[in-house]
């Protein structure tokens, strides 16, 4: 077996990461070590593997998964909370190069919140200032850069900026790590696997510094472009089923139920095989999303002000296309009845990066001007995803 570990060297509380190098290239193993360890709440228990040495923790790193030092519910962290906890926080985005300089140390103040929505901004979430779980484990992601710790697959799968850069360095060589969504799943390890083999290595599944120096070596070496990922993609929406034959899922996240059952009715109507899913956790979304197999996510929340906003997964390393595309439509077909002029952006929220096939979400309100107009809005939806699929793999190509 390689000897592919990491070098567990000291941590560097006070050094801040630019955010643009998270998924740079030059990846010579580090010996400072990020702050974060088994703090996300999907954090892996074991970070060794086999004979192989597992990093040493620093002292004062044991803390509960997925929340600040020594609190058990903290979240949300907002404006005018004082304590470790926040304290944490502050130590944290100063790491990632999100630091300002708060009136004190400790205390949730305006430079915190301000740091904390440029750091939601930059990662695709949305800017509110406060601290709630997602942007938590976000922040906890961010504190990785590959070099710092084994790369494996394990359950829960690993999660970090480093598995991000790690999988558009083998996408971009040609080997299919999947989405590029800085998770370690099972396509990941197997692209690693294929990678090592192709280098003459022994293939353990573990990224490490002789791993990550060759990642480097041939990347030195190869051109730019969209990398596999993204030709995958192109090619799995190039083989769409009709829209009669389409798996969809609606979900919706609470009070436009009326709505996701009129898009529903609508789709089923046209022949296409479709499932609800009234679930306020974005994670059993996508999970129900992906076991039925779906070919395409729609997504409703419920917006209190009029709003018109529809999101597709974007990160720095990867956009889906195919998702954007849908995105697009949506907001055109639906533009006459909607009542603010749509929006469409690239995002990284949870269930867009959890689904693995084109998702949207789709942000409308207010809820009661939602609901009175839910029929004309399902019809709609059913149209633009029709649309979506027939310029994807027009029924003339079957013929």
């Amino acid at each position: 077996m390689q000897d592919d570990r990491s070098d567990p060297g000291g941590v560097g509380e006070g050094t801040a990461r630019h955010p643009s190098r998270q998924g740079g290239r030059g990846y010579e193993p580090r010996t400072r070590r990020s702050i974060q360890r088994d703090e996300h709440s999907d954090a892996p228990r074991d970070s060794g593997r086999g004979n192989q040495e597992a990093p040493r923790r620093r002292e004062g790193q044991e803390r509960l998964a997925g929340g600040p030092a020594g609190v058990l519910d903290p979240f949300p962290l907002i404006p005018g909370q004082r304590g470790e906890a926040v304290r944490d926080l502050q130590r944290r985005l100063s790491y990632v190069g999100f630091g300002a300089s708060p009136a004190e140390i400790g205390a949730y103040c305006e430079a915190t919140e301000e740091s904390v929505a440029r750091f939601q901004e930059a990662r695709g979430l949305r800017p509110t200032g406060v601290c709630d779980e997602e942007t938590w484990n976000a922040l906890v992601e961010a504190g990785w850069g590959l070099g710092d710790r084994l790369l494996k697959l394990t359950s829960p799968n690993m999660r970090g900026d480093d598995v991000t850069a790690l999988q558009g360095e083998l996408c971009r060589l040609g080997f299919d790590a999947g989405r590029v969504d800085g998770i370690f799943g099972p396509r990941t390890a197997n692209a690693l696997l294929e990678f090592q083999r192709s280098c003459g290595m022994p293939g353990d599944g573990v990224c490490g510094p002789e791993t990550i120096r060759s990642l480097d070596r041939l990347g030195r070496q190869s051109g730019q472009g969209p990398g596999v990922s993204a030709l995958r993609e192109a090619e799995r929406i190039r083989s769409l089923p009709h829209f009669v034959d389409c798996r969809i899922v609606v979900g919706q996240f609470g009070g436009l139920s009326s709505l996701a059952r009129a898009i529903a009715r609508t789709a089923r109507a046209k022949g296409a095989d479709v499932i609800l899913v009234d679930e306020p956790d974005a994670n059993a979304q996508a999970d129900a999303a992906n076991r039925f197999r779906a070919h395409v996510y729609l997504g409703l929340e419920a917006g209190i002000e009029p709003v018109s906003e529809f999101f597709y997964y974007q990160v720095p390393a990867f956009e889906s296309t195919a998702g954007r595309a849908l995105a697009e439509q949506l907001a055109q077909t639906l533009r006459p009845l909607l009542p603010s002029t749509p929006r469409v952006e690239g995002i990284r929220l949870p269930v867009l990066r959890e689904t693995r096939m084109p998702a949207v979400l789709c942000r409308l309100g207010p809820v009661r001007s939602v609901a009175d107009n839910a029929s004309a809005l399902a019809q709609g939806c059913a149209q633009a995803v029709e649309i979506w699929i027939n310029a994807s793999f027009p029924p003339s190509a079957t013929t």
